[in-house]
């Protein structure tokens, strides 16, 4: 079994994962900002780790990942201000990166979204617009990184129940681009488990007909 770390692990998403993960027999340590968070972490089965990721170097970091086998980034500023959109979405993250490679981190999973990259088509004047050139910032140090690496690249999320089925590839226009944090989670635990065909790919997906577990193995 593998020991992973989730930052950003009282997320939506995270929560999930955690869960899903810790039922499997991984051993997890989600990252967190708040103490009073814990109990909702350890209720997943994860054990919590208070650490605001945004203030920690490189070396910190590195300690923090030091013996783990994976790092998920499940992490966001959430929509804030577009100062801390970079300094969260962008730096933060690729500081995770550069510091798992030094802490001898294999695996390293994002979490980004559908479309993501430098081709994002979004203005400058669009509020997205800092959102979207982090992620294809970050996105673009990870696959240059030394990890193996997988990008996840959902469509708009939604907090329906997870259906346990998706449909891989960028939607078009008109397309169902909805997915739920669930099938998110679902896809980022089997990955993380039954990945081996995952490494070096940027999987775009949203909810579908296709069970989660025959998607992610058909990319092997």
């Amino acid at each position: 079994m593998s020991e992973i770390t989730i930052i950003g692990g009282h997320g939506k998403v995270a929560l999930q994962l955690n869960r899903l993960l810790s039922e499997q027999g991984e051993t997890v340590r989600a990252v967190i900002r708040k103490q009073e968070q814990s109990r909702d972490i350890e209720d997943t089965g994860a054990t919590p780790v208070v650490a605001d990721v945004q203030d920690m170097d490189v070396a910190a970091l590195t300690e923090l990942f030091r013996g783990q086998d994976t790092v998920v980034w499940s992490a966001g500023a959430g929509g804030g201000s577009p100062e801390r959109t970079y300094a969260v979405d962008r730096d933060a993250a690729i500081r995770s990166m550069d510091a798992a490679e030094a802490a001898g981190v294999r695996r390293y999973v994002m979490v980004s979204y559908m479309g993501a990259g430098q081709d994002h088509g979004v203005p400058e004047d669009n509020d997205f617009y800092a959102y979207a050139q982090s992620k294809a910032d970050a996105d673009d140090h990870l696959r240059e990184s030394s990890l193996d690496w997988t990008i996840l690249g959902p469509g708009v999320l939604t907090d329906e129940d997870p259906s346990g089925s998706i449909t891989l590839g960028r939607a078009g226009e008109d397309d169902n681009r909805n997915t739920s944090r669930g099938n998110v989670a679902l896809v980022a635990a089997r990955v993380l488990t039954h990945g081996q065909g995952t490494s070096g790919k940027f999987i775009e997906f949203a909810d579908g007909d296709t069970p989660v577990a025959d998607a992610v193995d058909s990319l092997a």
